[in-house]
């Protein structure tokens, strides 16, 4: 299950940062991606490395369980920051943090945490 998660999530943050080289955000100016999600060419590369491990990790059980887990507690982290107006403030010139993204931010972390957590039980269990 973590497999696929971790796959599938790594597809998505890849195709994420490349999208978001067309919203306008070819350098650390902030565009719009999807006209809802402040981006910068930071925040891409980033999505895009993200995505790289999530679809490495994948290759094995383990490196997939690891994956939702650390991930996961990355984008909580992320998404704490983002209701941090101190915090929005001061990485604003490196990526944005804020706006619409913090709450997607804390989605990704609960669907990543929750894989992580629980997938790790239930394979257990099936095994």
């Amino acid at each position: 299950m973590n497999q696929t998660i971790a796959k599938l999530f790594g597809w998505v943050f890849i195709l994420l940062g490349v999208i978001g080289f067309f919203s306008g955000s070819m350098n650390m100016t902030t565009g719009s991606e999807f006209g809802l999600f402040p981006v910068n060419v930071v925040h891409n590369v980033v999505h895009i490395l993200i995505g790289l491990w999530g679809l490495n990790a994948a290759r094995t059980a383990a490196g997939a369980t690891a994956y939702c887990k650390q991930a996961g507690v990355l984008f909580l982290l992320l998404a704490i920051l983002g209701f941090i107006p101190a915090m929005v403030d001061m990485l604003a010139n490196l990526a944005p943090v804020g706006g619409k993204d913090r709450y997607l931010h804390l989605g990704f972390a609960v669907i990543l945490l929750y894989s992580g957590v629980m997938g790790n039980s239930r394979e257990a269990a099936a095994a």
